[in-house]
């Protein structure tokens, strides 16, 4: 059907707006709802994951009350049972793991992206990649045979220099011995915290790294155009453009510190107690607690086990939404004119 064209009262053809319609249509359309149909799918998929993790843990919530949080020992057969001693080893470890993992992931991206030979870059992003692929029980063995002896001594030597803070004393120890006693730094915090920094490191650098490549080259010229240096073109335009890459990849490493199980679980000796001496054996963290009492576990100490994964869930879900926060409000690139 054909539409006649409308005139005015004077005969001028009237100019008639065109409706248009945001709805999507087409090929438009399926990749619209299944973008929400995946989106919606991992929501329910985790809520669904918190709310199974809380109904469970629920009973020795109940039964045990507050002090399921303040109890340090974990005693089924005597009724004591609590997370603080295996909630303050959790932190402990992902403490020392960020704590090497930040500078490396963050000195790497800079080099591969700023630095590198262009023919380098391509075999350096690869074996950063491969990082990440090698099983966390690699790591463990890795960690336990080949690093906990040189980390004894490490641990060794910073008592000795700087034993004066608190959280690197080791309690019954002399470093200045002639023969000290290697046994008391092994299977320790910082032991299982340096293989946890080389699990999380890829991760953090492949944030940081993606993120610098996207740096305006304009702006990176126009720096060096004036007169700046290499390194002072990326401390004021490459750093504040990735801020926001940055803190993700940061916080994405802190979240995979926080629960990582097999290789701690292979270094850590067990011990149940508050203490945030790193450099002392004995240690434990949530998720090695359920690893390693999950295959023997009653009906109610199951429950207590589940009990303290759903507040690991709730310390990563909390640091996962921080993050999130923290990066909207410092979005990569913001203020910046591409």
């Amino acid at each position: 059907m054909t539409t006649l064209p409308v005139h005015d009262d004077r005969g001028n053809l009237a100019v008639t707006p065109r409706k248009i319609s945001r709805k999507a249509t087409g090929a438009d359309a399926v990749f619209e709802w299944s973008s929400r149909a995946i989106g919606a799918s991992v929501l329910v998929i985790t809520g669904g994951v918190g709310l199974f993790l809380g109904w469970q843990g629920y009973p020795t919530i109940k039964r045990y009350g507050f002090s399921f949080f303040t109890e340090e020992q974990w005693l089924p057969d005597e009724d004591r049972i609590g997370i603080a001693g295996v909630l303050a080893g959790t932190f402990s470890v992902a403490f020392v793991a960020m704590v090497i993992a930040f500078p490396l992931a963050l000195l790497t991206a800079l080099y591969i992206s700023e630095y590198a030979p262009a023919g380098a870059k391509s075999f350096l992003v690869s074996m950063v990649d491969l990082m990440a692929a090698v099983p966390s029980i690699v790591y463990g063995i890795w960690g336990y045979f080949l690093i906990m002896p040189y980390a004894a001594e490490l641990a060794r030597w910073l008592e000795s220099n700087a034993g004066w803070l608190p959280f690197l004393q080791v309690r019954g120890a002399d470093p200045d011995a002639a023969y000290w006693d290697a046994s008391r730094y092994y299977s320790s915090a910082f032991c299982a915290g340096i293989a946890v920094s080389m699990m999380v490191m890829p991760m953090a650098c492949a944030v940081m790294r993606q993120v610098f490549s996207q740096t305006p080259p304009g702006e990176k010229e126009a720096a060096l155009a004036l007169g700046a240096t290499r390194w002072g073109m990326i401390r004021s335009v490459v750093l504040p453009f990735g801020r926001g890459g940055i803190i993700g990849g940061t916080m994405l490493a802190l979240g995979r510190a926080l629960g990582e199980t097999i290789a701690v679980a292979l270094i850590l000796s067990v011990a149940f107690e508050v203490k945030w001496n790193l450099l002392e054996t004995g240690s434990s963290t949530i998720s090695s607690l359920i690893a390693n009492r999950f295959g023997e576990a009653s009906a109610s100490q199951l429950s207590a086990l589940l009990a303290a994964g759903f507040v690991l869930f709730l310390i990563t879900l909390l640091v996962n939404t921080a993050a999130a926060v923290i990066v909207n409000r410092s979005r990569s690139g913001a203020g910046t004119d591409a």
